[in-house]
């Protein structure tokens, strides 16, 4: 009896360590979203609308003038004063300001060191065209649409600019697409992009856009973090991002 007590209590004392270690073990890091900047359009369908991407630099003190359309600016090194509607406001890395449409933005960088920003834009294809930024500003345009955005509806859109990380060594998320549309800039790390069975590397600087009904996937096999921005836009009150492949219209 003293040998099977001792035994009891063994096999007790093992399943309650199992226990406490499977308790205590630590989650897998989760994926992680800021939305830095965001706006609600009334109406996205008066004419139909492109994504638009530049990269623009100011000298330290120097100043320009934006494009008077819907967009979000995101400084991406240095500081850069806006000034909007009679009110200014200093960005510093990693910050991000609507600029609505119609409204004029004046732009001075900082005095300390050069102002490097990007300047996502929804915009009809007559402003495809328009100088991003006045001189003396230094205006690179990294994407824009090639058709415009399809399968937009009447009502109200939430547009937003938010940051997303992938911890490193995260497998593909589900496959899944877009309400709206989305346009994707990687910060930094590589992420692995699928689509139609094919998965490829996209690292950093590199844009994605992401139209309505392209099932997809992103995962980051790397030992680095992956983030990226994801200039959005969507049907208000409905998910930005929704599972597997759209229901087809009977």
């Amino acid at each position: 009896m003293w040998f099977r007590t001792i035994g009891i209590q063994l096999l007790g004392a093992v399943a309650l360590a199992a226990s406490a270690t499977a308790q205590t073990t630590p989650a897998p890091p989760a994926i992680t979203r800021t939305a830095v900047a965001a706006t609600k359009l009334p109406t996205v369908t008066d004419v139909p609308l492109h994504f638009r991407a530049v990269s623009v630099t100011l000298t330290p003190g120097e100043k320009s003038g934006a494009l008077a359309a819907n967009g979000i600016l995101y400084q991406i090194s240095g500081s850069t004063e806006i000034s909007v509607g009679g009110e200014t406001r200093m960005l510093s890395a990693g910050e991000a300001l609507v600029i609505a449409a119609g409204k004029t933005a004046t732009l001075r960088a900082g005095a300390e060191r050069p102002s490097t920003f990007l300047h996502f834009f929804l915009v009809p294809a007559a402003d495809l065209d328009r100088p991003a930024a006045t001189p003396p500003a230094a205006v690179k345009e990294l994407y824009r649409t090639p058709a415009p955005i399809p399968d937009l509806k009447p009502g109200g859109y939430d547009l937003n600019l938010t940051r997303v990380t992938f911890p490193a060594q995260m497998p593909s998320n589900p496959p899944h697409h877009r309400s709206g549309a989305a346009l994707y800039y990687i910060i930094s790390g590589t992420g692995a992009n699928t689509v139609d069975g094919k998965t490829e590397a996209k690292g950093p600087g590199v844009l994605i856009y992401e139209p309505f009904g392209l099932v997809h996937q992103w995962g980051n096999p790397g030992n680095e973090p992956l983030t990226f921005l994801a200039f959005n836009i969507n049907p208000e009150g409905v998910a930005a991002v929704l599972p597997g492949a759209p229901a087809k219209i009977q």
